[in-house]
């Protein structure tokens, strides 16, 4: 009788962990943010960590092998992606997650998208079609992302519909809030001058009201040469900045270099979940973000 009660309880819990859906999320903030909103109801495999560069990821077989068993992709958008998970996608051989499909799911959709471009010239470095990538560093873009992926999750599996529901409304009212107490910590922030390793900050230099003066990369994706960090350097004479911004899986020499001799404060900022200590979850991204910032300033 105990073996037999012992099995009907295996029976039971593998049908519960089969019937959750299979996420397949290209970065960690949107691996944290479907978790949220999802709970046990889905089991998410992030694709990429926040040390790695989200252009340059190789679509390994073991990406292809969890595209082919999962029932959603979420991913950015906006070709941040574009270099890998098209083959990823087409090599899984999994027709439910293909772009267009129910299965398939963009942030970058839903989201006012910065710096599109008039014009498009490939020479100009990693140039993005649709607008700069990086929307993650805006807190107040995860409302509409995570709004409309309640839906899809509704949509995907609607016997957990409440849950979802239920899950999103609580999210939305604890993130405005966290919102509301990060742009009151971040008043002093306003206005400052700050030069950007890449051109990954538009977003948060919208948000907390940076004043971006320089980049160190001469065009999107390309490496600083010494002769062009020096030019840098002279237009920082002309136009002063407090703070160089790099995200942590960046090299760190370039920032260190100016910093070195403008002088101003290297600061790292973890980009994603997972990118320092303090980023652990989509709360503590931005609670170690604002706080990094406001040490900079020190």
């Amino acid at each position: 009788m105990k073996n037999l009660l012992f099995a009907i309880s295996l029976l039971l819990f593998s049908n519960a962990a089969h019937a959750a859906l299979n996420v397949f999320a290209c970065e960690p903030e949107w691996a944290a943010l479907t978790q949220q909103l999802a709970g046990d109801k889905a089991s998410v495999y992030t694709a990429t960590t926040a040390l790695q560069d989200p252009h340059r990821i190789e679509a390994r077989p073991s990406l292809i092998a969890k595209a082919r068993r999962a029932n959603l992709v979420v991913c950015t958008g906006a070709e941040l992606e574009v270099a890998w998970l098209p083959v990823v996608l087409r090599e899984s051989a999994n027709g439910a997650v293909q772009p267009g499909g129910s299965g398939y799911f963009e942030a970058a959709s839903v989201v006012h998208m910065l710096e599109v471009p008039t014009r498009l010239d490939r020479g100009a470095g990693d140039v993005h079609a649709l607008g700069n990538p990086h929307i993650q560093t805006d807190p107040r873009n995860f409302i509409p992302v995570a709004e409309a992926l309640s839906q899809r999750l509704i949509q995907l599996d609607p016997a957990n519909a409440a849950t979802y529901r239920q899950r999103f409304a609580d999210f939305s009212q604890q993130w405005r809030a966290a919102i509301a107490k990060w742009e009151l910590q971040a008043a002093p922030l306003k206005g400052v001058a700050v030069v950007v390793q890449h051109d990954g900050f538009p977003y948060l230099n919208n948000w907390l009201g940076l004043h971006e003066v320089a980049t160190l990369e001469p065009k999107p994706g390309m490496e600083p040469s010494a002769a062009h960090l020096s030019r840098v350097l002279g237009s920082l004479q002309q136009h002063p900045a407090r703070m160089v911004l790099r995200a942590a899986y960046q090299d760190e020499r370039p920032s260190e270099w100016i910093a070195q001799r403008a002088p101003v404060a290297a600061v790292e900022l973890p980009y994603t979940v997972g990118g320092s200590d303090g980023a652990g979850d989509l709360f503590g991204l931005f609670d170690d973000t604002v706080a990094r910032l406001l040490k900079g300033l020190q």
